[in-house]
């Protein structure tokens, strides 16, 4: 991951990302630096133009309507205590 951060970060300072640039930077940063993963990140990206890479990567999530969805809660029906307890009186005799 520290490969692809230090691609952004040379593209947002104008630097070109090259090799040299990207091993630099890392190596300034404290990382381990893998020659292999420098040569494979620095051809994928040659020919590539990165804000408009940005632009297509960058979704932004549709945020929720400031009035969220309520769900429904269903009231249940109100009984009148003193006909229910008739009810139950009269199943006791």
């Amino acid at each position: 991951m520290e490969y692809v951060y230090s691609a952004l970060l040379l593209h947002k300072i104008g630097k070109d990302i090259n090799e040299e640039n990207v091993k630099h930077l890392l190596q300034g940063a404290g990382a381990q630096v893998d020659d292999a993963k420098i040569k494979a990140l620095t051809t994928a990206l040659d020919g590539v133009n990165i804000e408009e890479a940005l632009k297509e990567a960058a979704v932004v999530p549709t945020a929720a309507p400031a009035e969220a969805k309520k769900e429904e809660v269903k009231e249940e029906p109100k009984v009148d205590e003193n006909k229910a307890a008739a009810g139950l009186g009269s199943l006791f005799g």
